[in-house]
């Protein structure tokens, strides 16, 4: 298993973030803009994973309104998936909003992305709704929610 360094996402990470989310989700991605606009937003926040050479592989970008927050996006490189990356932006960001008294956490995913969701329901995510054609693709999106 790989070692990743979290660190906070800069304004400087924002191509290499779209690249991986482009690569991750393809036309379903945010794009360029999306995530640059996700990493300006003062609402939002950014965990990175680098690897042991310091390339970016990985981010988690999420909102936080009182005491429930969401997870906007997890995205991690094609090559690096089913390594521990998600699993650690994850359990960062959950033990950082525990300690700041979030009490839930919500997120949609893709309904066939069965990886993921094993991830989710793995860190106690339980289903709660389902979004019928959510997606570009058309894909039903899941709702998700985690009591911390």
């Amino acid at each position: 298993m790989t070692a990743w360094r979290l660190r906070p996402a800069a304004a400087a990470d924002a191509a290499s973030l779209a690249a991986i989310e482009a690569a991750a989700f393809g036309a379903a991605s945010w794009g360029a803009r999306g995530v640059a606009e996700g990493l300006r937003d003062r609402l939002v926040e950014t965990l990175v994973a680098d690897d042991i050479d310091t390339r970016t592989q990985g981010f988690l970008m999420w909102r936080r309104v009182g005491d429930e927050a969401e997870v906007l996006t997890l995205a991690v490189a094609p090559e690096q998936q089913r390594r521990g990356c998600a699993r650690a932006l994850l359990d960062a960001v959950i033990d950082a909003l525990r300690r700041e008294g979030v009490r839930a956490l919500f997120l949609e995913v893709d309904a066939g992305n069965q990886a993921a969701i094993a991830l989710y329901e793995g860190r106690s995510f339980d289903r709660i709704a389902r979004r019928k054609r959510y997606y570009r693709s058309g894909a039903d999106a899941l709702v998700m929610r985690a009591d911390l």
